[in-house]
């Protein structure tokens, strides 16, 4: 069971790591996280969702599944500084996750994804997906290289005659799906995994994915939007839950924790660069043949079915609001997977730098400073910990500082 305070039901770092946006069962708030404190408190009811844009006065809020006060189905983009409220969205159904940059809005539920244009907030695109539960997301923090991350699977051909009602939903797979959000246009589709995906970050710049799937053993790093494998990283040997990835600003390392109450670094650097061989240890990997210039033709319009039909032969001209892949068999059109008798010819580079976090069983996010050298985790205790890391050397970090995310009266929740 994970450890969680019963008050706190969100808490999230902004996109440059700066700030860590919190909500509660009373409303919401903003914590600088360098000094560390307070800046913007809201209790105005039940938050289950608060993103900020960056550092500046722009939340989006999404109210509370068990709250009667408020609708997990209804968005909120309010300004802080002019208390003052920008919009209001109802969608069908509990809003999972929201994403933002500063040209785009991404708004994930379980079956759908729909993209904003934030300027004005007009709807640009709806993405269906397979169920997506955990909401598994990513997008890029630049808006110039602003590409969306998603889970994608990989039906299975029958051999039997259809029989659409008695067929089960496609088991998902660890393939993940490159989506432009200025071409609104599918780039690329990787085969990241074998095993479901967990986790997925994408760099500040948007050039860099990083991807992990539910065994946790493995992460990966692809070029994006090439889908080129620079980096194989090993975690541990014992499977694990991968609760969150996120590189620091400059795409140097990156930070991982798990349900094993461990953060692993790791450093991306030119050395350690790995052979496109294929690895066996849970997935074997062949990135997905590219639909860019290299090819001859643009990327395509309309999302995953345009995609599986250019790759066909048969691209369509026309602009597609909808993005469905849960009907197309993508077998044919981006290849196999490579033998299984391909051997691992190197073995995955270690963590860098880790640590162990004081209390077992909470769920944390993890990020990077951007402008010392530490870690910083939030943990579903309702603490923020701030931890030294020797840049040369690596190794344990050290925790320097330890500091509640919640108000006195909202400490006392533990499970």
């Amino acid at each position: 069971m994970i450890k969680a305070n019963q008050n706190m039901l969100f808490a999230n770092f902004n996109q440059d790591f700066t700030c860590v946006s919190v909500g509660t069962r009373k409303g919401y708030s903003i914590t600088n996280c360098d000094p560390f404190g307070r800046v913007y408190t809201m209790n105005d009811g039940a938050r289950g969702i608060v993103e900020m844009l960056f550092c500046t006065s722009l939340i989006a809020l999404v109210g509370a599944a068990d709250q009667p006060s408020s609708s997990p189905r209804k968005l909120q983009i309010v300004n802080t500084k002019r208390q003052s409220m920008i919009c209001e969205l109802l969608f069908p159904s509990s809003i999972l996750a929201v994403k933002l940059n500063r040209k785009t809005l991404v708004i994930v539920l379980e079956s759908e994804i729909y993209i904003y244009d934030i300027s004005n907030m007009r709807l640009q695109h709806v993405i269906e997906t397979p169920p997506n539960p955990e909401a598994i997301v990513a997008l890029s923090p630049s808006a110039d290289n602003s590409y969306l991350a998603y889970p994608s699977p990989l039906p299975t051909p029958s051999p039997l005659p259809a029989q659409p009602a008695l067929q089960p939903p496609p088991a998902p797979t660890g393939d993940v799906v490159l989506f432009s959000t200025k071409s609104l246009t599918v780039t690329q589709l990787i085969r990241a995994h074998k095993s479901p995906l967990s986790a997925l970050a994408l760099s500040a710049s948007g050039t860099l994915l990083a991807t992990a799937s539910e065994k946790g053993t493995v992460i990966r790093v692809w070029s994006v939007p090439g889908a080129e494998k620079l980096f194989q990283f090993r975690r541990g040997t014992r499977e694990a839950r991968i609760y969150s990835m996120n590189f620091n600003t400059v795409g140097s390392l990156l930070a991982v924790s798990s349900a094993h109450d461990t953060v692993h670094i790791f450093k991306l650097q030119a050395g350690q660069q790995q052979p496109s061989a294929s690895p066996r240890d849970d997935a074997a990997v062949s990135p997905a043949p590219s639909i860019d210039s290299r090819e001859g033709s643009s990327a395509l319009e309309g999302g995953y079915d345009a995609f599986a039909d250019g790759k066909k032969g048969g691209v369509s001209s026309s602009v597609r609001r909808r993005s469905l892949h849960l009907t197309k068999t993508l077998t044919s059109s981006v290849g196999g997977y490579l033998p299984h008798t391909l051997t691992e010819l190197w073995e995955p580079t270690r963590a860098f730098a880790h640590l162990k976090l004081p209390t077992s069983g909470a769920r944390c996010v993890v990020a990077l400073s951007g402008s010392l050298p530490q870690i910083m985790v939030v943990s579903s205790e309702g603490y923020f910990y701030a931890y030294a890391i020797d840049l040369e050397h690596g190794g344990e970090c050290a925790l320097m500082k330890q500091y509640s995310l919640l108000d006195s009266g909202d400490e006392l929740g533990n499970d």
